[in-house]
Parts: structure tokens; sequence; C-alpha cells
């Protein structure tokens, strides 16, 4: 008996990439509502701008070195001596503007919390705490933004976070489940429409 082929979305095998595919499969549209891991997806999202998202997985784990497995406060207090030697680590996208977000946005995400916010309420307040569950059959009918994308992009930057442009939201809400854009076909819709 032949072996059932299993379906994923393109984007998860368009590139011969192992670390991609496992992506999808495990963590791509599950629901996050661990402050800290919203913060590192966050920071993760706005160093992807401008490049393919398998780059950044190839440099997650030196991102977790170099950002002191995103230890808000830690990262806050960076200053000239960090930044400096962020930009000759190859293990993370030496960009000085990302890694300046990064520190900003780190001070940023404290603020709410010293507020006595909860990071994951405020993000998930965009979507009444529940995933939008699309139903797209192709990946070319996905967008790049929605209404909610620009909405919390407005809040985000309101609050001094910045890379949080409605592109790059749109894509931080694919990756923690707050909207499921996984194609209908694929084997994680219905997984990931349970949640």
């Amino acid at each position: 008996m032949a072996e059932k082929k299993i379906i994923r979305c393109n984007w998860a095998t368009s590139v011969k990439e192992p670390l991609l595919e496992q992506y999808h499969d495990e963590e791509w549209g599950v629901p996050e509502h661990n402050d800290d891991k919203l913060f590192e997806k966050l920071i993760l999202d706005g160093a992807q701008a401008g490049l393919s998202w398998v780059t950044i997985l190839r440099k997650r784990e030196g991102y977790r070195r170099a950002f002191e497995r995103f230890n808000a406060e830690k990262i806050a207090r960076y200053g000239k001596r960090e930044i400096n030697r962020l930009m000759k680590d190859e293990g993370i996208i030496r960009n000085r503007l990302k890694i300046e977000s990064a520190i900003g946005n780190a001070k940023a995400y404290l603020e709410l919390k010293e507020a006595g916010e909860s990071f994951d309420e405020f993000i998930w307040q965009f979507t009444d705490g529940r995933t939008i569950q699309n139903r797209f059959k192709a990946w070319k009918e996905i967008p790049a933004t929605s209404k909610e994308s620009e909405a919390l992009s407005k809040a985000l930057k309101k609050r001094g976070f910045t890379f949080v442009g409605p592109t790059i939201i749109y894509a931080f809400m694919q990756a923690i489940g707050m909207v499921n854009d996984h194609i209908v076909d694929c084997f994680r819709y219905k997984e990931c429409s349970k949640r």
C-alpha cells in the first residue's frame, strides 16, 4: 500500500530545509500565550524584515545566545558596548537598526509589564482572545496585512515598539496562532483550528 503524501503549506516545502518543515509542523500557527515567548517571536519577526524566514530560523539559536535567551531586563540595559558586540556576531543579522530596535522593544515590553499589563492580553485583545480561522485554499490568497494587524501595529507603535509595521505584525500573528493561515488542505489546518 502506498504511503499517503503529507500536504503542507507550500512555503514550508519551497526550500529543502528540515528546520522550515519542523517549524511549520510544530510551531507555526499554534496559539502562544507566554509573555516571554511572545516577546522573542516579536523580536525575531522584526529581524526577519526583508529576509526569508528560513534565514531567521537558521540563526534563531544564535539570537537566543546573543540576546541572553531574550531576557528583556538584560536587553533593555544594552548600550554601545553590547551593540558593538552584536554587530560583530555572525550568529545574528548584523543590522544596527534591528539590533537597536530589539533593545528599544525590550524597554517598551518592560514598561508595559511594569504598568501591570500582560503582554499576552495586550496582543490577543485584537482578536478578542481567539484565533481567526481563515479558509484559504492557496498561499497566494493569503493577505500580507489585515485590519487586526494594522490596529495591533498602531497600538504597539504608540507604546514605543519599532519594526512592528502591519506586514511584520501579520506574520507575527500567523506565527503565534492569532490567525490560522495554514491552507485548508495542509495537514496542520485542522490541528490548529481545534486549539
